[in-house]
């Protein structure tokens, strides 16, 4: 395909000119910048660009959808025009971190760094939920399980020593992250961890007793008397000693030589962090931590009815700001410092609501395919995630987002004023009673049921109201469009109008799913240019294994470099996008091994790509899989999308309509 340079030059002048691009790069789909100033973007000329798709700017990146198999031609050229360089993907990256604030700066920091480890917490919370049930008296008798059944205590024993595992060594869990994040070894990192856990030490949680008593050990160091205490269940310690760890690390290895570096850098790194942490950092961020603590425990403790209404109403608003990333740390110090975290219980219940309201939509759009979105994100949202239903209903709606947070307001004063807390971090949504203490399931049942109704019934009775307003005035657009979507009746008339005026037989190619899992639609997709379309319709899908068949017989027309994505052609010329991931460009082909190369000729079954789930996972991707027919294929009438379980080379998940 032939690039017409003229649009190429309105794309820079659209993005404020050549010195407005600091770094560009490309992936699969779209053109990636870093710009110096994003309010010299000219979005209308983007629009109007036959080459652009679609365009937004998510975390100090603009970011342009031009679609795969064009959009490295378009980079070529560009570079040409411009004379800039080059830039890798981590270098735009690295730049658009400069662009964002401090507080945008902080919050993507400790989400890099509490993402990783969010798996091992929310396991550890299930687990200790577990336990709760066995070891919880008036749950299911006056006294608890394993008091009437003697025979289960050993095993609720073992149960408890795995799930409190990740809670004792926190730190090293931190330090780990901490240190990869800040650019040091993560096994330094660990050890870091370890050391300020080390048995040797008075255990955190024991400090204040100990204190009482007059009992804290101590170490003197020359005449200085310094408290030997341990950091079990703290945050601020090991992610400032984490930080000076990478930034000691760094400076020697640029300084020590290659062949004494084993014997310097980690001893000297370990030795001069270990004694920072426990002479400065340790006792000075120990006690801002207890600062922040105990100040949080007065406002909710004094003023329970603003905390509940505040955390409780404006969490779903931290979703979409990405903020509620920062509670994370904030809740683990709750549990460390205090036994229990009274914003846990408040964030479960925000997503049901969310949940809620997006189900309600069911009984208030008439398209089919926003049905089944409210469906499954519904679902999604009741099991703790609630990205899918905010972004993919309840915003785009607005009221159902409203409703939601109005319910999950008023269950975070009821939680609130009673002190209901949880005793981890687990799973949110409905599991989310779990890691609540036993003796408060009542009145945390009591707050569900407030936002499983509230939300629910609002959201059916003011979408109702609103879709029969619009029908008596059918002049009022906006209305209609804000209740039904922007495009549920142009829609339907399309579709009724294809398939009646389709006489002839028509070409079809069926697409077998390539993967095993869920298929669901791409308005579930946590990427703009996917969810909206931008490149094209299909699907997407939720795998449960780390393999990619292909669809049908076709030849590999391009394998991207990292290995995240590939593109096939059909004998028909209808080309396929599969892209493992959102984001896994930035994995540099880490987790994936590509099966097949460019030009290859492959039978509808034969296996393309692996790829490790868990590693993805762990470092902060989503593994949702996007299935796009690209937009712009003459030769293609229409697409219809078919949801729910996936058999990977069985089951159908795309029927391409052709032009006869």
């Amino acid at each position: 395909m032939a690039i017409d340079r003229k649009n190429v030059e309105e794309i820079v002048r659209a993005v404020g000119g050549k010195e407005n691009i600091e770094v560009a790069t490309h992936c699969v789909t779209r053109l990636r910048f870093s710009l110096y100033d994003e309010s010299k973007v000219d979005s209308a000329a983007l629009d109007a660009n036959d080459l652009v798709k679609g365009q937004f700017s998510s975390q100090g990146q603009f970011q342009i959808v031009i679609g795969p198999g064009t959009v490295d031609k378009v980079y070529d050229e560009m570079i040409q025009l411009t004379g800039g360089a080059r830039s890798s993907k981590d270098e735009v990256k690295s730049a658009a971190a400069r662009n964002q604030n401090p507080l945008q700066r902080a919050i993507k920091t400790l989400a890099d760094i509490f993402i990783p480890i969010l798996p091992a917490i929310v396991t550890a919370g299930l687990l200790l939920g577990i336990n709760n049930l066995l070891t919880g008296p008036g749950i299911f008798f006056s006294q608890s399980l394993v008091d009437v059944y003697p025979q289960w205590k050993d095993i609720a024993a073992i149960i408890n020593t795995i799930a409190s595992t990740a809670f004792t060594f926190l730190p090293a869990l931190i330090g780990w992250a901490a240190v990869t994040r800040f650019g040091g070894s993560p096994l330094l990192g660990i050890v870091l961890g370890l050391i300020l856990v080390h048995p040797d030490l008075l255990s955190a949680y024991g400090y204040a007793e100990s204190s009482t008593n007059g009992t804290v050990p101590t170490w003197n160091l020359f005449g200085w008397h310094l408290e030997r205490i341990g950091y079990q269940g703290q945050v601020l310690p090991v992610l400032v000693s984490a930080y000076i760890l990478a930034r000691i690390e760094k400076f020697l290895n640029k300084r020590v030589h290659d062949s004494v570096k084993l014997l310097v850098v980690a001893p000297v790194t370990l030795l001069i962090t270990g004694f920072l942490a426990f002479t400065i950092i340790g006792p000075v961020t120990f006690g801002i931590a207890n600062a922040i603590t105990s100040g949080l425990v007065y406002i909710f403790d004094h003023f329970a009815i603003l905390g509940g209404v505040i955390y409780g109403g404006f969490y779903a608003l931290l979703v979409i700001t990405g903020m509620h990333h920062t509670f994370l740390a904030v809740d683990v110090q709750l549990i460390g410092s205090e036994g229990g975290t009274f914003l846990w219980p408040m964030l479960a219940l925000s997503n049901i609501a969310q949940g809620a309201a997006a189900l309600a939509m069911i009984f208030v759009v008439r398209e089919q395919k926003t049905k089944g979105l409210a469906v499954t994100s519904s679902i999604s949202a009741f099991l703790g995630v609630t990205e899918p239903a905010i972004f993919g209903v309840n915003i785009r709606y607005r009221y159902p987002f409203i409703f939601g947070m109005i319910g999950s307001a008023l269950a975070g004063v009821l939680l609130t004023i009673n002190q209901v807390r949880a005793t981890s971090i687990g799973v949110g949504g409905v599991p989310g009673f779990l890691s609540i203490f036993p003796n408060q399931w009542g009145v945390f049942f009591i707050g569900m049921a407030i936002v499983l109704i509230v939300p629910f019934v609002a959201t059916v009775l003011y979408g109702r109201a609103a879709v029969q307003r619009a029908a008596n005035k059918p002049e009022a657009a906006g209305v209609s469009a804000a209740v039904s979507g922007p495009t549920d009746t142009s829609n339907e008339l399309n579709s009724r109008s294809s398939v009646q005026g389709s006489q002839e037989p028509v070409n079809i190619l069926e697409l077998a799913s390539p993967l095993s899992g869920t298929a669901v639609p791409l308005e579930q997709v946590p990427d703009p240019a996917f969810a909206e379309k931008q490149m094209g319709e299909g699907i997407a899908i939720e795998p449960s294994e780390g393999k990619v068949y292909a669809p049908f017989d076709a030849t590999v027309a391009h394998v991207i470099k990292s290995k995240h994505a590939l593109i096939l052609e059909h004998a028909s010329g209808v080309q396929v996008l599969i892209h493992v991931g959102i984001n896994t460009v930035s994995l540099k082909g880490s987790g994936f091994t590509a099966r097949k190369n460019i030009g290859d000729k492959v039978q509808a079954g034969e296996l393309l790509l692996e790829f490790d789930m868990d590693a993805i996972r762990a470092a902060g991707y989503p593994i949702i899989t996007p299935i796009i027919i690209p937009a712009g294929q003459e030769m293609v009438e229409r697409i219809e999308e078919k949801s729910g379980p996936v058999t990977a080379k069985q089951t159908s998940i795309l029927t391409v309509h052709l032009k006869g």
